[in-house]
């Protein structure tokens, strides 16, 4: 007990480590995970929205350029609209129609995968389900 003794009388003289201690000057208590510091829900919230952002393949920029596709910023609005309804309904792999042109779209990635002027091809492959925007 005299070893339990001495660290209870030495105890009084330890200075405190301001960060340390829950309470601030005003003896109110604080939070230190928001002290300028992001939850890990936001953190994985922010991965999860970038994730869904609408991307395009090389491949897919390629096509667009040859086949001087040109889509406005309307039109990929439509289209990532038209992408989230796809992952609502379990689609992996989607048959996307935006006005004349097609895109082949992989849902899971939210990438654009390939496109397709409509009146150049009439049959696709490979997909899971199509969604007209």
């Amino acid at each position: 007990m005299n070893a339990y003794n001495s660290i209870v009388a030495n105890a009084s003289k330890i200075q405190k480590n301001p960060a340390l201690n829950p309470i601030n000057g005003n003896n109110q208590r604080i939070n230190p995970a928001s002290e300028n510091q992001v939850s890990f829900n936001d953190v994985f919230q922010g991965k999860l929205n970038e994730a869904r952002e609408l991307q395009f393949s090389k491949h897919a920029a390629l096509r667009l350029n040859g086949r001087d596709i040109n889509l406005s910023q309307e039109q990929l609005q439509r289209v990532a609209g038209g992408v989230q309804e796809a992952r609502q309904k379990g689609i992996k792999d989607s048959l996307v129609l935006v006005d004349n042109v097609a895109l082949l779209v992989n849902v899971p990635s939210s990438t654009v995968v390939t496109a397709i002027n409509q009146s150049n091809q009439n049959i696709f492959t490979n997909i899971d389900g199509t969604v007209i925007v």
